[in-house]
């Protein structure tokens, strides 16, 4: 397969902040930002047919990437993709009903089922692939591209349960009493994870994002040995560089994480993501490190309600949080504590368009006033 090749990074900024870099503003940009909040996603989903339809077109997943930077100034783009294709493709037959959740027609649930198991072959992943490649050229250097997977225990708890779930009963069924089977499954799933996210880069993505969204559902002790663990064994599995031989940074984002933010600093990864329950300087003073020294970038992490607020309150929320996370670390010289700024969950698909413009607004000029700029 030919190395795929792109033009040179014009705003850097998010990468740089990854790597606890100094920059001139806090960069930002949103978890689900190519979403149901924009009219123009709504209208290239209807013409697409159904969500998996402009999930899997390469045209299609290219142009709603692209929607929220054709309106917002923000610093990095995501990937348009699910956090269940890595399922799909092992052949559990993934689908999305109109206003409902994602459903798997063939859960895994006993023995045979888990033993059934393997890390997909990877070209029934190609058009994913396929859409990173198309996203980076499309972007031509204007910001950089981040591809993600949902974690190894967010993917099992989909599997198991065969779509969202209130309780998680039966995922955390298995997990009691099989504990076996959930460590098998979690293995394999960690493998094709790492599998996956290794293609992205390979494909052209600058960042990579494990999203861990239903960690936060374990009790103490389960997280480290079901959530934590198998994180861990997808960011060992990893490619460091890219194809144009930069390196690629890891962000970790544990919805309902922060109980566990010190055990999740020994992570093998540059940035850890944080919910809105979690104080950022605290955040920072447990594992941001200091200048010239190691430490995590932290993302977030605004809560995602505060977007309906009128725009005045949505600017000084933005600003209280910049502000927890304390002054900036500047200088270009060494490393040092750094901030990425997002919400602490995917935006509302109720969020006015023009509230987000109020926001990205309010993060750079803020940032900007922080660093005295």
């Amino acid at each position: 397969m030919s190395i795929p090749t792109f033009a040179p990074l014009q705003n850097d900024s998010f990468l740089r902040a990854c790597l606890r870099q100094a920059t001139e503003h806090t960069p930002v940009w949103l978890m689900r930002q190519a979403g149901r909040y924009l009219p123009e996603y709504c209208a290239t989903r209807a013409k697409a047919g159904s969500f998996m339809s402009l999930a899997t077109n390469v045209d299609y997943a290219t142009e709603v990437t692209l929607q929220p930077l054709a309106r917002y100034p923000l610093d990095a783009a995501i990937l348009f993709s699910d956090i269940l294709t890595v399922p799909d493709a092992m052949g559990l037959g993934l689908s999305f009903a109109q206003g409902e959740g994602p459903r798997f027609a063939t859960p895994v649930r006993d023995e045979a089922a888990v033993e059934a198991l393997a890390v997909p072959d990877l070209d029934k992943l190609r058009y994913v692939f396929d859409a990173v490649t198309s996203i980076r050229k499309a972007l031509n250097g204007r910001v950089p591209l981040i591809g993600f997977s949902g974690s190894p225990w967010t993917l099992a708890c989909y599997m198991v349960e065969g779509q969202g779930s209130q309780d998680y009963r039966l995922v955390k069924t298995m997990l009691y009493a099989r504990p076996d089977l959930m460590h098998r499954l979690l293995q394999v799933n960690a493998d094709a994870v790492a599998a996956y996210l290794n293609a992205q880069i390979d494909a052209g993505a600058q960042a990579v994002m494990i999203f861990d969204s239903w960690g936060g559902v374990l009790a103490d002790g389960a997280f480290q040995a079901f959530s934590l663990a198998y994180t861990a064994r997808v960011l060992a599995g990893l490619k460091r560089h890219g194809v144009d031989g930069q390196i690629v940074p890891r962000i970790v984002f544990t919805k309902g994480g922060g109980l566990w933010l010190q055990e999740m600093a020994a992570l093998d990864c540059e940035v850890l993501g944080l919910d809105w329950t979690m104080n950022l300087g605290r955040a920072r003073a447990l594992v941001g490190g200091a200048a010239g020294g190691p430490g995590k970038a932290l993302q977030g992490n605004i809560d995602p309600n505060a977007l309906f607020a009128p725009p005045a309150q949505i600017r000084a929320e933005a600003a209280r949080v910049l502000d927890s996370f304390g002054a900036p670390h500047r200088n270009p010289a060494t490393c040092g504590p750094t901030h990425i700024f997002n919400l602490g969950h995917g935006i509302s698909q109720h969020t006015p368009p023009e509230h987000v413009t109020a926001l990205v607004e309010a993060v750079h000029s803020h940032s900007r006033a922080l660093r005295g700029g």
